[in-house]
């Protein structure tokens, strides 16, 4: 599924209601630590086509497991009695939590070749935290030509403590699994513990490990040999949430996006909040209409994004499309992936001379009521992708978006919730 561009008529008003699926970042970490149990694990509310997912779930079953998909439902059932490392024909996986499917196959055979973590290409990302696990619990690491192979002779070492020398949500993901199937205690420091972190801790814990969280970045796991199976229901996705909401700002229809996870949101709805944007809600869901703008128009505004529970910086490309069409200039500021600019060359295509750019720096001259221009543009990453597509469908004629597959990674059903919204667009 490479290559594939939208083809995409602006003017399109969305009205109607759009559901935010489970969370991708919790989903695919889900599915992995799914691997180390011992038991069936049935995965509700599951994204059952992002792309990712599916990348994973292949390599799954090459490698013996076995995974039912319920897209009606949106569950997802994981078998891995049969899981154990196969070397494959291919180790092209264009997904980066690769890694975290070291702990299954250490558990069943002792070894796991693995391929080289892919993903977004938005800086400076590199695995060297994850051989530093894997290598701290006692395994072996080589870096193959076309796989990272991990051995150890009886499984992970107990006893071990794991101290990060940055915050990272990755390895303390895989940490986490790993540590897991370690009988003996695992002391894990300077851990990043972000809603989707809580969320596999939790799953975890229903397979029996024991985890005690002290803080926001001190971790202890008891992991076991024996893991039971589980029935848990994926976290909503944040990262979704704030998507359709900033479409259902600029967009001028009146939509309700539901099951909206608040408690993960709290600073970045301020944010929105202090841009002149009143938002209407009950418990799970909001509702968005042109009288959400206080004043008739958006507010410029500063915002840095970095860790939870502030904005992250997956959140970045939508405030930057926000502040396009607020009325004046605002600014945002990345400090945690400071390099996650290449998308705003292609905004700039639909909004020229409306974005300036340096290293963690994006000034907008925003306009209000402005129509982008129709363009065609390239996908860059993930979220600048599916900010590029909103630019799209804000804008006046028809625009090309190319590799959309980008956006397809991370948003489930994406071509058939824009159409209960009323909006067509056109992959091919």
């Amino acid at each position: 599924m490479k290559n594939l561009k939208a083809i995409i008529e602006g003017k399109q008003i969305p009205n109607g209601k759009v559901k935010v699926s489970g969370a991708k970042n919790a989903a695919t970490r889900l599915l992995a630590a799914s691997l180390i149990s011992d038991g069936e694990v049935i995965l509700e509310n599951f994204p059952t086509e992002l792309v990712d997912a599916r990348y994973k779930m292949n390599f799954i079953r090459k490698s013996g497991g076995n995974v039912e998909v319920n897209e009606l439902d949106e569950t997802v059932i994981i078998d891995p009695s049969d899981f154990k490392d196969v070397l494959l024909s291919s180790y092209d996986y264009p997904i980066r939590t690769t890694y975290l499917l070291v702990a299954g196959l250490i558990k069943k055979s002792n070894i796991a070749r693995i391929p080289y973590p892919g993903g977004c290409k938005i800086g400076n990302r590199g695995y060297d935290l994850h051989i530093m696990v894997w290598e701290k619990l006692g395994a072996k690491v080589e870096e193959k030509e076309n796989f990272i192979e991990v051995t150890t002779k009886s499984g992970f070492v107990a006893g071990k403590t794991i101290d990060f020398p940055i915050s990272t949500v990755g390895g303390t993901e895989n940490a986490l699994i790993c540590a897991s199937i370690i009988e003996g205690e695992t002391i894990i420091k300077n851990a990043y513990i972000s809603p989707e972190v809580q969320c596999l801790i939790d799953f975890l814990i229903t397979l029996g490990v024991a985890i005690q969280v002290v803080g926001n970045s001190f971790i202890k796991v008891n992991g076991a040999k024996f893991l039971r199976g589980s029935k848990f229901p994926v976290m909503p996705d944040r990262i979704e949430a704030i998507t359709w909401i900033v479409y259902g700002i600029l967009s001028g229809g009146q939509i309700t996006i539901e099951d909206v996870p608040f408690e993960h949101m709290q600073i970045p709805l301020i944010h929105l909040k202090d841009a002149g944007i009143d938002l209407y809600r009950n418990e799970k869901n909001i509702y968005i209409s042109p009288e959400c703008l206080t004043n008739g128009v958006i507010q410029p505004f500063e915002v840095a994004t970095g860790t939870h529970p502030g904005i992250i910086s997956d959140m970045q490309p939508f405030y930057v499309l926000l502040g396009l069409h607020a009325n004046g200039t605002s600014r945002v500021f990345d400090y945690r992936y400071p390099e996650r600019l290449k998308y705003c060359e292609e905004l700039s295509k639909m909004y020229p001379e409306m974005l300036e750019w340096k290293f963690g720096e994006i000034k907008i001259s925003g306009k209000e009521n402005y129509k982008p221009f129709s363009a065609e543009v390239e996908s860059t990453d993930l979220r600048g992708s599916m900010a590029v597509l909103m630019g799209a469908l804000l804008g006046d004629g028809k625009s090309v978006v190319n590799n959309i597959e980008m956006a397809l990674r991370g948003y489930n059903k994406l071509e058939d919730k824009l159409k209960n919204l009323g909006v067509e667009i056109h992959i091919s």
